[in-house]
């Protein structure tokens, strides 16, 4: 097991904002978020599907691209440590975006200990699609699209082309959810028992299934818990989390 990341609490998670031009509310909402409670929290961890899309890192220098990434690495520079996991969706985000955005690349899944005392709370981290074990022809895609090979032929591509690749694949994908149950798009139980196994029983925080909820689980015999982040429909969803106690929040400011 990879030795865990340390972060500051208090901490904040994000994920599923699906940041595009064609969603002005989210981006509104994102923009707040990033000026209000992210500044007060020590560490914001933004745990995948950022962007409705991400053609690759050479696609920074678009307009609206840009003007996320600054707006996050103005963050950074405040003072709060921004930790970044690819999702489904922008999965082709690099070094050289973490690098624009002022944050730590973090594998999916990492484990994060929150402090430095022998007793300081570890979290388990990971966008959640793995885990969706019953999609076997979702889980096809996932394991092609990652292959360092496929990446490496599709980012050597010209960006429109890429870009034009991907908006096809997204109706694809739409019309393909269309047709399945959210029992299959959910996690797989056994998914997460193994998951939670190898990693010695941490508490698990995730994304992508959009079906945000606290689940109280039993693994082995140990007592585990999983928390699921909620997906952004015009307002900012964040899940706090102050070594203790997590909460859940909705809107542009905690309070």
């Amino acid at each position: 097991m990879p030795e865990a990341a340390r972060a500051a609490l208090p901490a904040l998670f994000i994920s599923d904002l699906h940041l595009s031009e064609d969603e002005p509310a989210n981006v509104e909402a994102f923009l707040a978020f990033l000026e209000g409670p992210a500044r007060e929290a020590a560490s914001l961890f933004i745990l995948g599907d950022l962007f409705e899309y991400w053609a690759g890192d050479d696609d920074l220098a678009t307009p609206f691209n840009a003007r996320i990434a600054e707006a996050i690495r103005t963050l950074s520079c405040s003072g709060t440590a921004v930790h970044f996991m690819t999702g489904n969706r922008d999965l082709l985000a690099g070094p050289a975006f973490a690098t624009a955005i002022g944050a730590t690349l973090l594998d999916d899944p990492a484990c994060v200990r929150f402090g430095d005392a022998a007793n300081a709370p570890v979290l388990l981290l990971s966008h959640g699609d793995a885990l969706c074990t019953d999609d076997l022809a979702y889980q096809a895609y996932r394991r092609q699209v990652r292959d360092p090979a496929w990446q490496a032929g599709f980012l050597a591509q010209p960006l429109a082309a890429r870009k034009a690749f991907i908006a096809s694949l997204r109706q694809k994908s739409e019309t393909a959810k269309a047709g399945k149950s959210m029992e299959i798009m959910d996690v797989n139980a056994e998914a997460v028992a193994a998951l939670l196994r190898s990693h010695d029983y941490p508490i698990l925080v995730h994304g992508h299934t959009h079906r945000p909820d606290h689940h109280a689980l039993k693994v082995d015999g140990r007592e585990c818990a999983r928390h699921v982040l909620s997906d952004w429909r015009g307002a900012a969803c964040w899940l706090a989390f102050d070594g203790s106690r997590f909460s859940a929040h909705t809107g542009t400011s905690a309070g």
